[in-house]
């Protein structure tokens, strides 16, 4: 029984078994004499182990299928709201969307109902504490001084080292005047949260003077601009009466100093268009004040068109991107889209400014519009101003060149009109006879300079997506002129070029057929007076049988062999025949 492998309970099981046997050991003192005496206790205790440890887990672990499928059907109900959640032990209803290894509690808390208890926190020290010194309590005063007090002020909760106090002249210890109380001295011992808590001991009653300070600022300048208002309005008043005229200034300004009494005290009515929104604090920024600027009498973007089929509206955003009346007139409708927005003023100035940024990264700038925005501003600026300069210079460089037709600078009489003052003389067949050639203007390229004995320029001529020359139809760049022959050889060889490739395929349409050729035994062509002797056909076949067995055998070739280099047509055919072909089936069953 001792050191066998324990068969039929878990792991826990073996562990209890083994923690249990050493017991025994060290009891009856000894591997051996233990192991003769209690082995039928070993059974038993083994047995009594086992049993309870499976009772223990047999509700958790082991079920059996149907049991299984209706738990699981119960949990399924239970999360979709079709049964009752799961009561804990305090009464309180179980999440049922908790995963289960965080809802099953561990085997060895043997929890017979379900809880959550293991998942909260059940282990509490008492001696922590949340609580906070006592600034500036103290405790008692005495009437003289005494031993071991502070020298110079007299109490005894310090030194005169660490003592606070401003040095006197002659000390508590010799004069036994003025004697200081003692500080209360407390000793807290924190828990992990009461150590990181930065307000841990902070009174709020504290800052009550801050707020109620800004709180009387607010009412004085409330007051005075109320003050002032009351005042226009006697001053407007007094007018009145001893003019009894108003005139139309005042009648415009009217609406401006006229202030109800009402209004100006209540203050929650005159800021009810104000917006609080959390801007540059901590959890997002300082709390400041955002008007909605939105007026109240405008129709709403989302009912300018009931439409189901018009344009979206985001109602998380408030934003409708399209136009929600493109059949409206533009001059009629204040409305046409968010991206209508997009597409003007700044905003396309910063879509530009972001295609610029991104430009310059890919051609190798340090620039990035999020990383640094001045740097990519600043960048922009300087390339529009670059591209302005680089325009302009482009545009004089091009009027100094070919001239400005729209100024006002009159052309030249020969320009304007092609006419000059100089005579020229022809005869009837058009040449010059009395005065010069009028001159064509040339570019700066070369003109009109034939090589090679050729008439005509490179690039007069265009044939199958080749240039060449016109005079001799030549695609070669550097060739000779070869004239009207040329032209004539070349149709030749082409005529010829396409007779024969149309033969070729002539001849290749009509397979040739082909000989069935017989090889002879060694090799070349069986000649038609072949004939095989029979009995040297015989020999052949003997000889070659035992040529095959020496070399199986090495042991029975002769010492003196003589080797014989003339091959019959016989033995030519005795090796044939004896020969294992290695494509043949039966091959095998040859030999």
């Amino acid at each position: 029984m001792f050191g066998m492998p324990i068969g039929g309970v878990d792991s826990r099981v073996a562990a209890a078994a083994t923690k249990w046997r050493r017991c025994q050991q060290r009891k009856y003192g000894g591997r051996w004499r233990w192991r003769q005496f209690v082995e039928v206790e070993e059974d038993r205790h083994m047995v009594s182990i086992s049993a309870k440890l499976i009772m223990a887990t047999a509700s958790v672990a082991f079920k059996s299928r149907e049991d299984h499928r209706k738990q699981m059907e119960l949990e399924e109900a239970r999360k979709a709201g079709l049964a009752p959640a799961e009561v804990d032990e305090d009464g309180k209803e179980i999440n049922p969307h908790i995963p289960q290894y965080m809802s099953s509690a561990p085997w060895y808390l043997n929890a017979e109902r379900p809880s959550l208890k293991h998942q909260r926190k059940w282990k509490s020290d008492p001696n922590y504490t949340k609580s906070w010194y006592d600034r500036g309590a103290k405790t008692f005063q005495a009437e003289k001084f005494r031993k071991g007090a502070c020298e110079n002020c007299g109490a005894m909760t310090h030194d005169k080292k660490t003592c606070m106090e401003r040095p006197r002249k002659l000390g508590a210890k010799w004069t036994g005047k003025s004697i200081a109380p003692d500080e209360k001295i407390e000793t807290f011992e924190l828990d992990y949260e009461g150590k990181r808590d930065r307000w841990n001991g902070y009174d709020a009653a504290s800052y009550k003077h801050v707020i109620e300070r800004y709180e009387a600022r607010d009412e004085a300048r409330r007051k005075y601009l109320k003050d002032q208002q009351l005042k226009k309005l006697e001053e407007k008043n007094g007018n009145q009466n001893e003019e009894g005229v108003v005139s139309d200034d005042d009648e415009d300004n009217e609406d401006d100093l006229k202030v109800d009494e009402a209004k100006v005290d209540e203050s929650k009515q005159m800021d009810f268009a104000k917006v609080e929104k959390r801007v540059r604090t901590t959890g997002g920024g300082s709390t400041g004040t955002v008007r909605n600027l939105r007026i109240r009498e405008d129709t709403a973007k989302y009912l300018l068109n009931l439409d189901v089929n018009s344009a979206h509206y985001d109602p998380k955003t408030r934003s409708m991107r399209e136009d929600p009346l493109p059949d409206m007139d533009p001059n009629e409708k204040f409305y046409a889209g968010d991206n209508c927005n997009r597409v003007s003023g700044q905003a396309l100035e910063f879509k530009q400014l972001n295609i610029h940024a991104w430009e310059a990264f890919d051609k190798g700038h340090d620039v990035h519009m999020q990383a640094a925005p001045s740097q990519a501003e600043l960048l922009y600026k300087n390339f529009k101003i670059n591209k302005e300069k680089l325009k302009y210079q482009t545009k004089e460089t091009i009027m100094e060149k070919y001239g400005n037709a729209a100024t006002d600078e009159t052309l030249p009489r020969e320009l304007l009109l092609g006419q000059s003052e100089k005579e020229v003389e022809y005869d009837r067949a058009g040449r010059i006879i009395k005065g010069q050639e009028i001159s064509l203007p040339k570019s700066k390229y070369e003109e009109d300079i034939y090589i090679n004995n050729h008439t005509t320029v490179w690039g007069s001529w265009w044939k199958d997506h080749q240039w060449g020359y016109k005079c001799c139809q030549q695609t070669v760049r550097n060739s000779y002129c070869t004239g009207a022959a040329g032209i004539e050889a070349a149709e030749a060889a082409a005529d010829l070029m396409k007779a024969n490739i149309a033969r070729k395929e002539a001849t290749e349409e009509i397979p040739t057929p082909v000989e069935e050729k017989k090889l002879a035994t060694w090799g070349s062509e069986v000649p038609d007076d072949l004939v095989l002797d029979e009995k040297k056909l015989a020999e052949a076949l003997k000889k070659e049988d035992e040529r095959r067995r020496e070399e199986k055998d090495e042991r029975k070739r002769k010492y003196n062999l003589k080797w014989n280099d003339e091959v019959t047509p016989e033995d030519m055919e005795a090796y044939r025949m004896k020969r294992v072909h290695q494509d043949d089936p039966m091959k095998d069953f040859l030999h």
